[in-house]
């Protein structure tokens, strides 16, 4: 990570419109502190009258110190796996529903960033997944996950079967609907529906959950982060695996999923003062009387 911050990308959420007006005075903002600022092409194309250049967005990792995200918990998702291997740091400015990983929000943008770009911020690492499905000793398709990786049936098919291995070692096999390998960060997200439990993102653990599995003393299981796991498929019918819910690949029969860290770390950006439990107190209505 380089500071001062000196080259800045704006990216807006997919397909919001209404994000033009906020991000245009942003970006004039930012100009005016002396920072050069570059918008990624999806977002520009919502922008009728844009002076800033655009790049796509594996352009605006290599060129870029810093990354201002207006949208939600989804859009930084898919950001971050974009450009951890850049190691970009990211600011989020919530425009979305929960936000459990955009700090700022449109009202107080400009005031936070001032004490930002002058240093006053906390810098949190975050770590992300990698997977790989395997067939015929082959690998097939290899993706990054910020939240979770989900092996799931469809609405019309039966359980999926499969077996879970963790460093070479038999752990069991199972009988569900499914299984959550998530992520710290992803804890508070499907993993959390299913019954898992909430985890510090301090923590460099992953997290399994099974999907209402078939034998009830099936449970979700905490491992270390830097574990190997690895699922083999034992029947499978239009069954799945999923990346942050953002890209998916079909699963057959004998398919092994590796799952591990990735090696590098995403990087988030806090005004001075924030802590995670507030964050949970607040998006949890944790704070509220019953």
């Amino acid at each position: 990570m380089k500071f001062p911050f000196k080259n800045v990308a704006l990216i807006g959420k997919h397909k919001a419109p209404e994000i033009a007006e906020p991000l245009l005075n942003l970006a004039a903002f930012l100009t005016t502190r002396g920072l050069t600022v570059v918008v990624d092409d999806l977002t520009a194309d919502h922008l009728k009258q844009n002076p800033y250049k655009v790049m796509n967005l594996d352009e605006i990792g290599h060129a870029v110190d810093l990354a201002i995200v207006l949208g939600g918990d989804g859009t930084m998702l898919n950001i971050a796996r974009t450009f951890a291997p850049f190691r970009v740091p990211m600011v989020g400015v919530n425009q979305g529903r929960l936000g459990f990983l955009t700090d700022l929000t449109l009202d107080n943008m400009h005031a936070s960033l001032v004490d930002m770009l002058e240093g006053k911020f906390v810098t949190e690492k975050r770590l992300l997944l990698s997977a790989s499905i395997i067939r015929n000793d082959e690998e097939l398709y290899s993706g990054l996950a910020f939240n979770e990786v989900v092996i799931h049936r469809s609405s019309i098919s039966s359980m999926v079967e499969f077996e879970v291995g963790i460093d070479g070692e038999y752990l069991y096999n199972q009988r569900a609907d499914g299984l959550i390998i998530s992520t710290p960060t992803g804890s508070t997200a499907y993993a959390l529906s299913a019954g898992g439990p909430i985890i510090h993102p301090g923590l460099d653990v992953l997290e399994l959950v099974p999907v209402c599995p078939h034998t009830l003393s099936n449970r979700p299981l905490l491992v270390s982060s830097n574990s190997e796991l690895e699922i083999l498929m034992h029947r499978t019918s239009d069954v799945r695996v999923r990346y942050d819910s953002h890209t998916h690949y079909d699963l057959e029969l004998h398919d092994k999923l590796i799952v591990t860290r990735y090696s590098e770390p995403v990087f988030l950006l806090h005004p001075e003062g924030h802590s995670y439990y507030h964050t949970l107190r607040e998006k949890l209505l944790w704070n509220q009387m019953l």
